[in-house]
């Protein structure tokens, strides 16, 4: 039987029609929440995030705005700017569009984001707090695979869970989501060996490795719940997940499309933690 499609879509929209109740509600207060999106250089990925993410926020209700820079920018230049969004009351949530220039330091970048404002939650004050358990604010897209997870009725107490990439992202934080649920955590990388061997434990495989189709058919348990966060253009033009998407779905038992899987996720989440930024600023 062909895996079960896990609509990231679908999902994520229903999450922005749930927001727009809580806009309503501090609107009645006086509040329209505000992001900010902060970009250096032209990559063209990012460009199409940003869009997709203004596309978003204008459906959600939700103000939004991008603050650009060239490739050539100083360090100190785009310091300021994070500085002056800061303190902008009007401005609840900033994202710094990774990937930075080469000659910026992005964990001084990101460091200089408000911890209260980093809806991104890449700042280690909410890293840390993830790794204690604490509230704060997760990063979207291990956030919006574990919604997607908990949408598809996926059960994960005693589960094998193997995640392909380490990056403090996706996949790093994501291994500490899983664990609060109770699921046995491995993670796999470049140097990992007998990758295949690895991934054939897995009753949830996620693949965020940035590497098209890299996850076969014969790397994945019959039945197993798949995950595909890769976004990667072929030569064709055409967009491919981490995962041999057609191969695979005839062994999982539920899989990501790309796209209109994991992607749309990451949006809606970032949405749903700059409303909470903005509720929180209330308190």
């Amino acid at each position: 039987m062909r895996a079960k499609i896990i609509d990231g879509k679908s999902l994520a929209a229903a999450l922005r029609a749930a927001q727009k109740n809580a806009l309503e509600s501090l609107a009645a207060r006086g509040l329209r929440p505000g992001l900010a999106a902060v970009l250096a250089g032209d990559d063209p990925a990012s460009r199409v995030y940003l869009r997709n993410k203004a596309r978003a926020c204008e459906e959600t209700g939700l103000r939004s705005e991008v603050h650009e820079f060239p490739e050539q920018v100083s360090e100190s230049a785009l310091l300021a700017c994070i500085a002056r969004l800061n303190a902008d009351r009007a401005v609840h949530g900033i994202l710094v569009q990774l990937p930075l220039p080469r000659q910026l330091d992005a964990g001084r970048i990101l460091a200089a984001v408000s911890p209260a404002k980093d809806v991104d939650g890449f700042h280690a004050v909410n890293l840390g707090a993830l790794l204690q358990g604490r509230p704060g604010f997760v990063p979207g897209t291990p956030a919006g695979i574990m919604r997607l997870l908990e949408h598809a009725g996926v059960a994960l107490a005693g589960k094998q869970a193997v995640i392909v990439g380490r990056s403090t992202i996706v996949g790093k934080p994501l291994a500490l989501l899983l664990l609060q649920k109770d699921a046995t955590v491995t993670i796999c990388h470049s140097r990992t060996a007998n990758l295949a061997a690895v991934t054939r434990q897995a009753d949830v495989l996620v693949a965020a490795a940035g590497s098209a189709k890299l996850i076969t058919a014969d790397m994945v348990k019959r039945g197993a719940c798949v995950i595909d966060v890769g976004i990667n253009r072929m030569a064709d033009g055409k967009l491919a997940g981490d995962v041999d998407f057609d191969a695979v779905a005839e062994v999982a038992g539920s899989i990501t499309p790309v796209p209109g899987g994991v992607g749309p996720m990451t949006i809606a989440m970032l949405i749903v933690n700059t409303v909470r930024a903005a509720e929180l600023s209330l308190e």
